[in-house]
């Protein structure tokens, strides 16, 4: 088995579609560019819903110097996502008090070939690694908007150490946010920050290194429309570990993703927000383009 293949594989033991980068299995927890326009505006006191639907194709593998490492690799995700976001009437340090909970759903397929003979192959669907929020805070100005909040993933994905495809990761995740939203003449800039601290997978025995990634988004509002362009940065921290020795050198991962997006807010009250995002500039990990649709509305 060549060295590309043997990275390939590397990466697809572990793949779960959206969530694809550095890491185990080359991937991590958040799905990276879901957030958009006015990303740290939180709404006002009541229950709301989101909807995420995303389509992550892949057919590149860099290595650690961002060179295509020739493996031969075919992967598509599709995954569904919902949201609920609870603003209470209560204030904490003088900001909005609200929590959330995100529940993905997720689809994907993919193979690696070696001579263009398939090596390994896999599809497989179900529920993904659950997250949830009980403390976020948000803090609103004139032209300025921001929040924060503490959020933890729980391994509720369904997993197995010898398949290809898992719809969770098998670890725990801590993760701090910080949103934030300026606004002014109808120019927006918005982004979410977030750090990760991964658990260790049990089963592998093998610790996944912390994660440093945001979204960001930039445009102008005419009307009912915005119109502009949407990312994200993503930057491994810290090594890779498994059974307590550092894997790969560290199995670090990068990625720059940018592309357009478009948001429409409706008279009916919800919005709609579509988004296409290449990357590209990525190390170690996959390289492949992603399309967005977030719906937004209260319920």
């Amino acid at each position: 088995m060549n060295k590309s293949l043997v990275s390939a594989t590397i990466l697809a033991a572990g793949f779960i579609g959206l969530h694809a980068n550095a890491t185990e299995g080359g991937g991590n927890v958040y799905p990276n560019g879901a957030e958009g326009f006015m990303a740290g505006a939180l709404p006002p006191q009541g229950l709301y819903y989101q909807n995420f639907l995303n389509h992550y194709t892949v057919n590149k593998l860099t290595d650690s110097n961002g060179d295509n490492s020739g493996a031969d690799i075919n992967l598509q995700a599709t995954a569904d996502v919902s949201r609920f976001i609870y603003m209470t009437d209560k204030k904490l340090f003088g900001a909005d008090w609200g929590m959330y909970t995100t529940i993905p759903l997720v689809h994907v397929s993919g193979e690696v070939a070696a001579n263009g003979v398939p090596v390994l192959s896999s599809t497989t669907s179900g529920l993904g690694d659950i997250s949830i929020s009980p403390l976020m805070l948000a803090w609103h100005q004139p032209n300025f908007h921001y929040a924060f909040a503490l959020e933890v993933t729980a391994p509720t994905g369904e997993y197995n150490m010898n398949r290809f495809a898992n719809p969770g990761r098998n670890y725990w995740v801590f993760t701090p946010v910080f949103v934030a939203t300026y606004l002014n003449n109808g120019f927006e800039a918005s982004a979410k920050f977030m750090y990760d601290f991964n658990g260790k997978n049990d089963d592998t025995h093998y610790k996944s290194g912390q994660e440093f990634h945001f979204d960001y988004a930039v445009g102008y509002h005419l009307n009912n429309y915005t119109l502009g362009i949407a990312g994200y940065y993503y930057q491994q921290m810290t090594d890779d570990k498994q059974n307590g020795a550092v894997y790969l050198d560290g199995y670090k991962g990068k990625a720059f993703a940018i592309g357009p997006a478009l948001k429409l807010d409706t008279a009916a009250g919800y919005s709609l927000e579509l988004r296409y995002q290449s990357e590209v500039s990525t190390e170690n990990k996959p390289e492949g383009d992603k399309f967005w649709l977030k719906f937004t509305t209260k319920l």
